[in-house]
């Protein structure tokens, strides 16, 4: 069945904590990568010290079927020491690839420290230089998802006290704070995409992904839950957690990660088992308005060169 698409696509062959992935298509080596929070499921840290000290990990693909394993990103740090960066997000405009990275200082062993978003630009996905960190917040933010506006601007969506934020840029250097945008229930990982005639906006909400809809990227209408059952497939008995969505054409892809080992939703555990993390693919459909996602259900997965 090789039009079957693999199950787990990927997992993080040092440390076994691959998680919140994001597909860029490399233009200078013609080959797909995904970067990804490379948490340390291995490590006999304490409490969540294993979630922190993380690099980013990247594995490359030609079509998206196999990945294979490159390593971690060089050159982030901006200060000595061991530190943490959480969920790329990779963005490609005139040349340059944009990096925005949630950045926190050294290997804390529990929630809550301060995080910042750290701006990069490289013209490889290699080399990375460090430009800024953004000024659009008191608090703490990540997970930046980046989507242009149909005038023009650029404007990201995050993290901010457990909903969605944005900010506007005209250069993607210079972001200023727009406010609020998602309430509600409690979330993360906003990610944002066009799909059959609409802009999407999915958030992970810890049940699943909360989907949302817009005509604008301005006003979104709550559009239901994606990822939020049991799958059948191999790693795919839990919820889907942070994710990053490629559309090419008619079809649109989901990249998701689960805790394969964990029965009872999104707790945390000190074993290795309930650490490690797979990373998933599915295919996503509209139906009547609404976007669904079958996670049973065979596809081939075939990215095409962009």
């Amino acid at each position: 069945m090789d039009n079957v698409t693999r199950a787990p696509l990927f997992r993080d062959p040092i440390y076994d904590g691959a998680a919140d992935p994001v597909l860029i298509w490399n233009r200078e080596a013609k080959e797909w990568w995904m970067l990804y929070t490379n948490r340390r499921a291995t490590a006999e840290d304490r409490n969540v010290a294993w979630v922190h000290g993380t690099d980013i990990g990247v594995a490359s693909s030609i079509d998206g079927k196999e990945w294979v394993y490159r390593g971690t990103i060089e050159g982030l740090d901006t200060e000595w020491g061991r530190n943490t960066f959480w969920a790329p997000e990779i963005y490609w405009h005139e040349g340059t690839y944009h990096m925005y990275v949630s950045y926190i200082q050294g290997v804390p062993e529990r929630w809550g420290h301060q995080a910042d978003m750290l701006h990069y630009t490289s013209p490889d996905l290699i080399a990375w230089t460090f430009r800024s960190k953004l000024n659009i917040s008191d608090s703490k933010i990540i997970d930046a998802c980046i989507y242009q506006m149909p005038g023009g601007k650029f404007r990201m969506w995050f993290k901010e006290n457990n909903h969605t934020y944005a900010a506007e840029s005209s250069d993607l250097y210079d972001w200023t704070r727009v406010g609020l945008v998602i309430e509600g229930r409690f979330h993360e990982g906003p990610n944002v995409f066009r799909f059959k005639n609409y802009y999407w906006l999915i958030v992970d909400e810890w049940r699943g992904q909360g989907v949302y809809r817009s005509e604008d990227l301005v006003h979104w209408e709550r559009n239901g839950l994606i990822l939020d059952q049991p799958g059948t497939r191999e790693d795919d008995g839990t919820i889907g957690l942070h994710a990053d969505v490629v559309v090419q054409g008619e079809q649109a892809y989901i990249f998701y990660f689960t805790h394969p080992e964990r029965t009872n939703g999104n707790e945390e555990s000190s074993s290795y088992g309930k650490r490690r993390s797979s990373i998933q693919a599915a295919e996503l459909e509209v139906v009547d308005g609404v976007l669904v996602c079958d996670r049973n259900k065979p596809f081939d997965l075939k990215l095409l060169p962009e």
